[in-house]
C-alpha cells in the first residue's frame, strides 16, 4: 500500500504518534502506534494518512473517513456546470487582497534553506491549498515539500493538527504557516509544535492577520500586532519581519465587510461582495507606496514573520519594546 500514499517516502520514515510520539507501524489501510500503552491506529484515505489526536483537536478522524468538510468547503474545488456561472463570476471580480511581499520572501527563504542543505525538506502546515506566492517554491525540485492541513484540500498529503504535528523531532530544514495561525484556537501551542519539529539552525515562515475581518468562519480567532506578532515566535532569531498586505488592504476589507453587515441572505451577501470589491478593490495598490513607512506597522492587513531556530534563544519582554516600528 506504500505505492499509494501521497506523502514523500522520505517523510514517511518521520511519523509518528500525534498522541504519544512512538513510531508507527505501517499496516494495510492504516497505521498503528508502536506503544503498548496507546496503541492507536489511524486511517488511511485515499492515500493521505488521518494522523489526529482526537484529545487536543477540534477535529475528529470520523471527519476525514466520512470526508466531511471542516475547515473549507470541498465544493470550491468542483468543476460542476451548475457552479460554472459563478466561477465565471468569480474570475472577471477584481480581488480585494494583494500580498506584496510573499513571492519575494519564499525566495529568500529557498536561497537560505539551500545554503544550509542539499536537498532541504520543508513542512507546510495549512497547505492543502496553494498559498499566495508559493508556486516557485513548490515547483523546486531541490526541495522536498510536505504539505499538511486539517482539510481534504488538492494538494494535502497529510492530515494532522499543528497541535500535534505527528513527525519526530528535527525533522525539517524548514517550516511554512500562510494564513494558518489566526485559525487555531491555541496558536502558542502550535508554534511551539513547530519548534520542536524544525532542525536545529532551521527556518521558519508566517503570515498572520492584523487588521482582517473574519474569514473562515467559526475557524478565525486570532489577530496580531507586528510586536504581537514577533512575540509569537520569540523562541525564534529573527532575519526578517514587517507587513506582508498593507493598510489599503485592510481598508478594503473593512469596506466589504462593513457593506456585508446590512445582508441577512446567502444570495445578498455574494451580490454584495462582488460590488464591493468594484467598488474598493483600488485601495489595494496604495500598500505599494505605504507598504514600508512605519505607519503600515500601525495599520497593516497582516505581519510576514522569518526566523531561524537557534539553541536555547528567546526574546525577552524588553527586547521585545525596542523593536516597534510604528508611528504611536
Amino acid at each position: 500500500m506504500e505505492y499509494r500514499i501521497k506523502l514523500p517516502k522520505s517523510a514517511q520514515k518521520l511519523i509518528c504518534c500525534p498522541i504519544c510520539r512512538s513510531k508507527l507501524t505501517w499496516l494495510d489501510s492504516q497505521l498503528q502506534c508502536t506503544s503498548n500503552v496507546c496503541g492507536a491506529i489511524f486511517p488511511i484515505v485515499d492515500g493521505i494518512p488521518i494522523l489526529l489526536n482526537e484529545h487536543s483537536s477540534v477535529f475528529s478522524i470520523d471527519d476525514f473517513v466520512n470526508q466531511r468538510c471542516t475547515t473549507f468547503d470541498l465544493s470550491r474545488f468542483e468543476t460542476s456546470q451548475s457552479r460554472s456561472i459563478w466561477r465565471v463570476i468569480r474570475e472577471y471580480t477584481p480581488n480585494i487582497s494583494k500580498n506584496l511581499k510573499a513571492e519575494r520572501n519564499y525566495a529568500y527563504f529557498a536561497r537560505l534553506l539551500k545554503e544550509s542543505s542539499g536537498m532541504p525538506r520543508v513542512l507546510v502546515v495549512g497547505g492543502g491549498i496553494e498559498g499566495e506566492g508559493l508556486s516557485e517554491l513548490l515547483s523546486d525540485l531541490a526541495i522536498e515539500m510536505v504539505e499538511t492541513d486539517v482539510s481534504f484540500g488538492p494538494r494535502t498529503m497529510l492530515v494532522c493538527d499543528a497541535y500535534d504535528i505527528p513527525f519526530d523531532d528535527g525533522s525539517f530544514d524548514g517550516v511554512i504557516a500562510q494564513a494558518v495561525l489566526e485559525h487555531v484556537v491555541d496558536p502558542w501551542r502550535c508554534v511551539e509544535e513547530i519548534h520542536r519539529v524544525t532542525k536545529r539552525n532551521g527556518l521558519i515562515y508566517a503570515e498572520t492577520p492584523f487588521m482582517q475581518q473574519v474569514h473562515m468562519g467559526r475557524y478565525d480567532f486570532t489577530r496580531f500586532t507586528h510586536l504581537g506578532h514577533r512575540h509569537l515566535f520569540r523562541r525564534f532569531e529573527e532575519i526578517d519581519s514587517g507587513p506582508v498586505c498593507g493598510p489599503g488592504m485592510a481598508l478594503a476589507w473593512s469596506s466589504c465587510y462593513f457593506l456585508l453587515s446590512f445582508c441577512h441572505t446567502r444570495f445578498s451577501r455574494a451580490l454584495v461582495r462582488r460590488f464591493a470589491r468594484f467598488t474598493s478593490f483600488w485601495l489595494k495598490y496604495m500598500d505599494y507606496y505605504l507598504i514600508d513607512k512605519p505607519g503600515a506597522y500601525d495599520a497593516a492587513a497582516g505581519f510576514f514573520f522569518l526566523g531561524r531556530k537557534k539553541d536555547g534563544y528567546e526574546l525577552g519582554d524588553r527586547e521585545l519594546l525596542k523593536l516597534y516600528r510604528g508611528m504611536q
